[in-house]
């Protein structure tokens, strides 16, 4: 299925794709060859800065072993001009042998190519005995790659040598026992591949450890075959297929519009089937908010299509692959399949359960998986400390974003000791906690994947109307707060750097103590600010009357998510009042009615 899906983007992608068996390589070196083929000079500067090197699709095929054969025409400086890797009498003569092989490579093309003045011209420069050969620069290094040109012709570029190449691969990578059979791709009797031809690019997959490239299907060992076998003797690939399908990937692994590179190890790829949603999906799978896509996303749950709207339906599809590397092997960690329809609600339920109230704006927020991530650090007092997060964070969150399914278990014990360690809660840590909630696991340990709203779920702003204890003791701590910070000035250690983390997990003994020591501070408020006092003693009393039932006693991880996203709406509610009572008093001064639209008073 997954290499059928990468040949449908490589069939509607051919003019992104590079030609069959070619990718794209730093070129430090020109052998420039004159078009009459009597002279050549190398030129160039060797390897330069990125930005500044000359980067060109060149022929290229996976090769390994001591005997290496040659790439077509573009090739190392020790294939195209005989440099040795060591001044070794060994390796003077490997350099020899595999200049050798790469003239013999070059010249079956040339011979072929009467009709083409380039490829006369490079026979003449390989086998005339009267051409001055050139010489290799001294700075030159056995691995610096080298490209070949007749006058102003990359010879690499040629549909000839391109068909040449192709061909040469195909040669190479063959099945031996079996030429021809029934390709599992695309169900069609061919020339079938004993190797993946190409591995994806060194470096597109990050890894913890050293980089290296990978293979996406790789059997070397009989331990490893179906009954013994080795190589593509039980999945049968085609060659046309099998390139295509390596060209697709490596393409996508090398697109910033198609890949997302997690910030430990591993990839997402993603494309569409059709290739008209790839612009949406571009900006939310690489962390833009864009508030007007998530709108639609959001207004697209409350559809309900009934059965004539099946005329309607998108056709398209959305194809995830995510991918790891261990040690030279891909690992496929993840493939996703599904309509863009269902992925959009899936998408829409993601924001709807995770958005949360700012007080200073008024309006939601949706955080981006990378700041959700960020979160589940350690806070300074300032910021969060790079690095502090454990490692495949992104992952996690991008996996539960599109499949619609809880976040792993150990993210709220995750997230409640950071808090309890720093007792920093913010929009996107308030976020993670609705988000477990709006997505909780049955009691049999699956996750509810359903749209419905579980019993413990949390709105994204304050509801007034809750009566739950542990919710209503969250908002009452941060009444006690602001009664204590009204009262008392220059304060060093606030009741919520002394008490938070005791309150969220045992509430009924903390708020006894906190309620009777909070005594003392309205009494400081009924003579220094009467009017805060009044307001705050009102607001306390009327929390304390929903109290059906006694606090509990201790907390369970739940709960303590519920009691700090009380505590986090009172605060956002108390903020967002206050700049509505600044803008209503600046209004008032500059003579606008509260809304702003009518003046107050006429010119005479």
């Amino acid at each position: 299925m997954l290499l059928q899906k990468l040949n449908e983007f490589a069939s509607r992608s051919a003019s992104e794709l590079p030609a069959e068996y070619y990718r794209a390589k730093t070129i430090h070196w020109v052998l420039r060859i004159a078009e009459d083929g009597l002279s050549a000079v190398v030129q160039g500067e060797g390897p330069l800065p990125p930005g500044q090197a000359l980067v060109e699709q060149v022929p290229h095929v996976q090769r390994s072993g001591t005997r290496v054969p040659p790439y077509l025409l573009v090739d190392s400086a020790e294939f195209v001009l005989q440099v040795p890797k060591a001044a070794s009498e060994k390796a003077f003569s490997e350099a020899g042998r595999r200049h050798q092989a790469w003239r013999e490579l070059a010249l079956a093309w040339a011979n072929q190519r009467h009709d083409e003045p380039a490829a006369v011209a490079l026979r003449t420069y390989l086998t005339d005995p009267s051409v001055s050969r050139a010489v290799a620069p001294e700075k030159a290094t056995a691995k610096d790659v080298v490209a070949v040109r007749v006058g102003p012709q990359w010879l690499h570029t040629l549909p000839s040598v391109q068909a040449h190449w192709a061909k040469e691969v195909r040669l190479r990578k063959s099945d031996r026992t079996e030429r021809a059979g029934l390709c599992l791709v695309c169900g069609t009797r061919a020339p079938l591949l004993s190797t993946i031809p190409e591995p994806i690019k060194k470096g597109a997959v990050p890894t913890a450890g050293g980089s290296n490239e990978g293979q996406l299907i790789s059997i070397n060992a009989a331990a490893q075959g179906r009954q013994g076998t080795t190589q593509l003797v039980n999945t049968p690939i085609c060659h046309t297929c099998g390139g295509r399908a390596m060209a697709s990937l490596n393409h996508l692994l090398g697109s910033d519009r198609h890949s997302r590179r997690f910030r430990d190890h591993g990839a997402l790829v993603w494309w569409t089937r059709h290739g008209l949603n790839d612009n949406t999906f571009e900006a939310l799978l690489n962390d833009d908010v864009d508030e007007g896509r998530i709108t639609d996303l959001l207004n697209s749950l409350q559809k309900n299509p009934g059965p004539l709207a099946v005329e309607d339906l998108d056709s398209d599809a959305f194809y995830g692959l995510t991918l790891g590397l261990n040690n030279a092997r891909i690992v496929v960690r993840d493939w996703i399949d599904v309509a863009i329809p269902t992925l959009n609600a899936t998408l829409g339920a993601w924001y709807q359960q995770h958005g949360v109230h700012d007080g200073w704006t008024g309006r939601t927020h949706w955080m981006p998986i990378w700041r959700l991530a960020l979160a589940c650090g350690r806070f300074n007092g300032d910021r969060y400390v790079k690095d502090s997060a454990p490692r495949g964070l992104d992952h996690a969150f991008l996996h539960a974003a599109l499949r619609g399914i809880p976040l792993p278990a150990r993210i709220l014990p995750l997230v409640l000791q950071r808090i309890q360690a720093d007792c920093h809660v913010d929009h996107p840590r308030a976020a993670l906690l609705r988000l477990i909630l709006n997505r909780p696991f049955n009691r049999d340990g699956t996750p509810v994947t359903t749209t419905g709203k579980p019993d413990q779920s949390c709105d994204e702003k304050l509801d007034e109307n809750s009566t739950d204890p542990v919710y209503t003791a969250g908002r009452m701590f941060y009444v006690l707060e602001e009664v204590q910070r009204l009262a008392l000035h220059n304060l060093n250690t606030s009741l919520r750097d002394k008490h938070f983390r005791t309150a969220m997990i045992a509430p009924r003994t903390t708020f006894t103590q906190l309620t009777a020591g909070s005594l003392a501070h309205f009494k400081r408020l009924s003579r220094d600010n009467p009017g805060a006092g009044v307001a705050l003693m009102n607001r306390l009393t009327e929390l304390q009357s929903r109290l059906v039932r006694p606090l509990p006693q201790h907390l369970t991880p739940l709960e303590q998510a519920r009691f700090v996203l009380g505590y986090f709406h009172q605060r956002q509610s108390a903020i967002e009042a206050a700049a509505a009572a600044k803008q209503k008093k600046n209004d008032k001064r500059d003579g606008q009615a509260p809304n702003g639209d009518t003046p107050l008073t006429t010119d005479p």
